[in-house]
């Protein structure tokens, strides 16, 4: 491999890992992003139960009202009970208490029911501010790391910044300004030529193109454009060639069909 192929591979292997560090950069705000969603969701769970938790403790409040004030009724229609003269004025007090004491036990069933949400309620909550306090734990995680893995990035992106200024001052510009034409628009300039095949674009190549890449020539590829070039070193070895087996029996030979 000449000296200017191996400046382009080494070149392109910069601004291809150059590129893996940006992409990995942009990904990191959003995982701080993922991170602040979980929290806003248990921070939701928190209120949710909270909120029902204190609903319930509101309408509790509100038939204990009402069934002391219907005990306070039942009260004087007992009194009352005693003191009527009539079947009628007696039957009619009957009915209004038993109206009354029937709207006692409803009330009361409905405050039991009411205490057995709030336990329900009471339980959501605690294991709500329980993942709360887990997914506030994993942002400041997350930011930290984050923090850290930007700072190597910018680190990792200063040293190829340099590396990549060093390699493109020994590059002719001619050169450098198809290699940065190339890359921009195919993601990639440089294509490694194996088996008659570009390896960027798995097209065929030209018997004649590649004769001239496998003597060291850098051509283009009919097909993506990319620079072509061979490396004799990733020509894989050849598998040793198997002896036939000594003493071995001579292939069968079948024997001829009689035509009727």
């Amino acid at each position: 491999m000449n000296v200017l192929i191996e400046k382009l591979v080494k070149l392109q292997a910069v601004e291809l890992e150059r590129a893996r560090l940006a992409q990995a950069g942009r990904v990191l705000p959003s995982e701080i992003a993922q991170a602040e969603a979980g929290l806003t969701k248990a921070n939701g769970q928190v209120s949710a139960a909270s909120d029902a938790l204190a609903r319930e403790e509101t309408l509790r409040t509100r038939q204990e009202r009402d069934v002391a004030q219907h005990r306070q009724r039942a009260g004087r229609l007992r009194t009352q009970r005693d003191n009527v003269t009539t079947p009628a004025q007696a039957d009619a007090l009957e009915h209004e208490l038993t109206f009354v004491e029937s709207e006692i036990d409803r009330l009361e069933t409905e405050e039991l029911a009411s205490l057995e949400r709030s336990e329900n309620y009471e339980l959501e909550l605690q294991q709500a501010r329980a993942q709360l306090e887990l997914m506030a734990g994993a942002l400041d995680k997350t930011r930290e790391r984050v923090a850290s893995r930007q700072k190597e990035i910018a680190q990792e992106q200063a040293a190829l910044a340099s590396e990549r200024e060093s390699i493109r001052k020994e590059i002719e510009p001619d050169w450098l300004t198809r290699f940065d034409r190339l890359f921009a628009s195919r993601g990639s300039a440089m294509s490694r030529a194996e088996h008659q095949q570009c390896t960027a674009c798995r097209m065929g190549i030209r018997p004649q193109i590649w004769n001239q890449v496998r003597e060291g020539e850098l051509l283009t590829c009919d097909s993506c454009g990319r620079l072509l070039y061979f490396d004799p070193t990733m020509v894989p070895a050849k598998e040793p060639e198997t002896e036939p087996a000594r003493n071995a029996a001579p292939p069968a030979v079948p024997k001829p069909r009689r035509v009727g």
